[in-house]
């Protein structure tokens, strides 16, 4: 190499050490809301330490997440986000009462949507609703709250555009030659708020770009391919306008809270920020960012459609229960990332067992059917008393959701220790504390998102069947019970409670000699 060519080089290694550092001086502070603080305190990417939940309408969360690209089946580590963000959710409005307004982003046009309209002969627009109805059944199965609004980036054509128009008069974006439109990067000086953006030269150099870190606001139309038509000519948004534009129509310059995987930091949430910043003339247009860790595979492998690795959900839902994988998010802190292993699972199925056996034990200790226990009331409460202050303390502390179930573990252990005693004798008739626990558990894992229903649903057949394999057993009863001489009218009189409880629950029994038939009252 002669010495031209390594003083070219060492000049652009300390270029790229210049422009670090000046990012990292000049790079701005989080602004402090101005409104009503909450008891939470939330991780702030930005300043990098914990930060006081403060919001511009008292008891009213504004909140934009991150939607689904519609073009696959969505796989359970997207399920993972939008559970952490779901008990978040619950957290908030169902735990302090707070009034959450969730608007959802549905990406329903990109490359990989037209890139697959193409390959499997459908319009985008089918394929498209094909997948979003999916991914809505996927998220209904797993008991995610579905958000206040739902919106489709091709329903905001006509926002986008006008946004795009705006950043365009104000010289925070630019046309290219083809027709694309960019954001101008070098004239946001505030860019870089999440991370610190690394250009990468060789990218893009085709695309006439004032700078690699320079992102499209308008995709220009390319071979006949589904477009719209704007003052700069026919194409289609770019991925990050579409986010900010559906956010800023419904929810204006200011939104609370704006969460998605970790993922998205950058690029997608950097540029959102930065154009919605120049858009509404603010210094912060988000006040919160949340960013959920990922789920990878055994050896920290990321579970992803380039890697062919995922598992759907409903392929996943036929092993296990959305309880169980509900459970593995709860025992871990919604920033850090999760492993998924056969082994993990089988440790959140072991605890989502040992609470659904509590509950019930304590609620049969109460009505007097489990014949054991000793149970030291003061304690209980006691017990109870300092777990309700722990959960409450962990929600409130950027919603640590792993401290509160170690809280709920310790007050089962201690729980099910007294109810294990076999000092029947000494049974304590007092069960106030009992039902208050049981209570308390069902009613915070209730606002957690945990159901207490069964892995599997029972349809009509089903249940037919049960009906059916009882009577046979009624009937055999019935049959010996007539056969004894003298009939045994004990077993009889069982026989005929069975049928006057199977009335109550409009069942109609009727016996005619050997013979039990049955039919819905």
């Amino acid at each position: 190499m002669n010495t031209t060519c390594i003083m070219r080089k060492l000049i652009r290694v300390c270029k790229r050490f210049v422009h670090t550092k000046t990012k990292c001086y000049e790079r701005p502070e989080w602004i402090k809301p101005i409104g009503h603080q909450t008891e939470v305190f939330i991780y702030n990417p930005i300043t990098k330490c914990k930060v006081p939940l403060i919001l511009k309408t008292n008891n009213v969360l504004k909140w934009y997440i991150c939607g689904p690209t519609v073009y696959d089946s969505a796989h359970i580590g997207h399920a993972t986000t939008y559970i952490k963000s779901d008990i978040i959710h619950r957290i908030l409005s169902d735990y302090l009462n707070i009034d959450v307004l969730l608007v959802m982003g549905i990406t329903d046009i990109d490359d990989k949507i037209i890139k697959r309209s193409i390959e499997s002969e459908k319009d985008f627009k089918t394929l498209s609703r094909q997948f979003e109805a999916e991914f809505f059944t996927d998220m209904n199965e797993l008991n995610i709250r579905k958000p206040y609004l739902c919106c489709r980036v091709t329903d905001y054509i006509p926002q986008i555009i006008q946004f795009i128009e705006r950043l365009i008069a104000k010289d925070d974006g630019y046309i290219t030659k083809d027709g694309s439109v960019y954001f101008n990067t070098n004239k946001y000086k505030k860019y870089g708020k999440l991370s610190i953006p690394t250009p990468d030269i060789r990218k893009d150099q085709h695309l006439n770009k004032k700078s690699s870190l320079d992102f499209a606001l308008w995709k220009a139309v390319k071979d006949n391919k589904p477009s719209w038509k704007s003052p700069w000519g026919y194409g289609r948004p770019g991925w990050h306008i579409e986010c900010s534009a559906i956010a800023s129509t419904v929810f204006g310059s200011s939104i609370d809270m704006h969460s998605g995987g970790i993922d998205l930091a950058f690029p997608h949430h950097e540029n959102e920020e930065a154009q919605s910043c120049c858009y509404h003339d603010v210094d912060q247009w988000v006040n919160y960012w949340l960013h959920c860790g990922h789920l990878s595979l055994k050896g920290d492998v990321k579970m992803s459609k380039s890697l062919r690795n995922t598992i759907s959900i409903q392929d996943y839902l036929k092993k296990y229960s959305a309880n169980d994988l509900r459970m593995l998010c709860l025992l871990s802190h919604y920033r850090n990332d999760i492993e998924f292993t056969e082994e993990i699972m089988q440790g959140a199925i072991s605890l989502n067992k040992k609470l659904h056996n509590f509950i019930n034990d304590c609620d049969n200790y109460v009505a007097g059917t489990f014949k054991t226990g000793e149970i030291d009331e003061n304690l209980l409460f006691t017990t109870l008393y300092d777990t309700r202050n722990q959960i409450h303390t962990a929600l409130t502390d950027d919603f640590d959701t792993s401290k509160a179930m170690h809280a709920i573990i310790n007050l089962v252990g201690v729980g099910n220790k007294m109810l294990r005693q076999d000092n029947i004798i000494s049974r304590s008739n007092n069960v106030s504390a009992v039902a208050a626990v049981s209570n308390y558990l069902s009613s915070t894992l209730s606002k957690l998102g945990m159901s207490r229903s069964t892995k599997l649903t029972i349809d009509n057949r089903q249940i037919e069947d049960i009906i059916d394999h009882f009577l046979n057993f009624r009937r055999a009863v019935r049959i010996r019970a007539l056969e004894q001489n003298p009939k045994d009218t004990v077993l009889l009189k069982e026989c005929d409670n069975a049928r006057k409880c199977l009335n109550t629950c409009g069942i109609v029994v009727k016996d005619q000699q050997n013979i039990s038939s049955w039919s819905w009252k």
